[in-house]
């Protein structure tokens, strides 16, 4: 999709956000035949929906922006569809085409090399953070599931799952259904990358537990990369706590394999909205643009010890007062995003600190919304 950029950037309050309907019916790509009882749900969200005996869904309460559609059943293969969501929808029928089962290469491991990449697995996926305490994965067939591998010259984790992983997270009260498409841990570059489709479910639980998941999701939400683009679009972002400077990151030329292999210039002037945000002319899309890097604070939160590199510690012995930070690299001229704080393109830029430490333990629907007086 080619997008323009447009010059003046128009605020939107959120809360004047409407919720919308999508319907649409799945089809038997072979005799057109219904499929009921198929999961029907958009990526990385609550809202979703299963198809009745005559192949209709219905989904409800959905809020506007860009979402990845999902259609998956058994015995056929996942549909995926880009859907931009401004108004109620009804789609055109959706085909499903009957998996032809492949035969797999097969790599022999032992159960020992399993449980150790295993255990590499859970701190790539989930993270560190007391949330990650609070999950495991429910699936009895794991080492069938998981196809885990760690070169040690390169020192590079992978990870995919052929299936649905069935996570439980009971620090913010969800269940997650999650098909790993691929996860990296790059250990020389200090890089991680995940990506995946997944469906969200509320657990259930008394009162009590509902406001304890209600007050954890409202602590992972605050100063995420979600909370900061829906309050950039919201021209909101300095009242939230956030603050964005601009970072001047270039190569150090005195880099020998060893030291800073790059210098770097923070500048104190707080950047506007305008500077970096733009709407383009696809209605709820939006953009980040930039030049250098941005370094973005969120002040309302203070940094802890597993929040800092040990190596930076040193270097900055007040860092327990530290608001939390995070860079943005970009590695395309625009990263794009939608009305729910989503990135579009999420290639289009790396993150480092604080945003780029939350996992899977902190991940909260697209369609999460704080509820008042939380």
């Amino acid at each position: 999709m080619i997008r323009t950029l447009l010059i003046v950037l128009f605020f939107l309050p959120l809360t004047c956000l409407a919720q919308y309907v999508i319907t649409g019916r799945v089809l038997n790509s072979t005799d057109k035949a219904p499929v009921a009882n198929a999961s029907v749900f958009l990526n990385n969200a609550v809202a979703g929906s299963k198809t009745d005996d005559k192949g209709t869904f219905t989904i409800t309460n959905v809020r506007p922006g860009q979402y990845d559609l999902v259609v998956s059943s058994l015995g056929y293969e996942t549909s995926h569809q880009n859907i931009m969501v401004n108004a109620d929808i009804r789609l055109a029928d959706i085909s499903l085409a009957p998996k032809v089962m492949m035969l797999q290469e097969v790599r022999i491991r032992s159960k020992d090399d399993w449980r150790k990449n295993y255990e590499k697995f859970k701190q790539y996926f989930f993270g560190n953070s007391p949330y990650a305490q609070q999950c495991k994965i429910l699936n009895k067939n794991l080492p069938d599931l998981l196809d885990l591998d760690y070169d040690r010259k390169t020192r590079v984790f992978t990870a995919r799952s052929d299936d649905f992983l069935e996570i439980e997270n009971k620090a913010l009260g969800y269940k997650i259904r999650y098909q790993l498409q691929e996860l990296k841990s790059d250990g020389i570059a200090n890089i991680n990358y995940y990506q995946g489709t997944a469906a969200f479910e509320e657990l259930k639980g008394s009162k009590s537990q509902q406001r304890k998941w209600q007050k954890n999701r409202r602590i992972a939400y605050e100063g995420s990369s979600m909370h900061f683009l829906r309050s950039v679009i919201g021209n909101a972002f300095t009242n939230e706590g956030f603050k964005v400077l601009r970072l001047i990151r270039k190569p150090n030329p005195d880099y020998k394999g060893f030291g800073p292999k790059y210098s770097q210039t923070l500048v104190s002037t707080p950047l506007g909205a305008g500077d970096f945000a733009k709407l383009t002319d696809v209605t709820g899309e939006y953009a980040l643009s930039f030049n250098d890097c941005l370094y973005v604070m969120y002040d309302k939160k203070r940094a802890h010890l597993s929040d800092k590199d040990a190596k930076n510690v040193l270097l900055s012995p007040d860092f327990m007062d530290d608001p939390l930070t995070t860079t943005l690299i970009f590695n395309e001229p625009n990263v794009f995003f939608d009305n729910n704080g989503i990135i579009i393109n999420p290639l289009g830029v790396l993150f480092y600190g604080n945003w780029g430490r939350r996992l899977i333990a902190e991940l909260l629907p697209v369609d999460y919304v704080p509820e008042s007086g939380e």
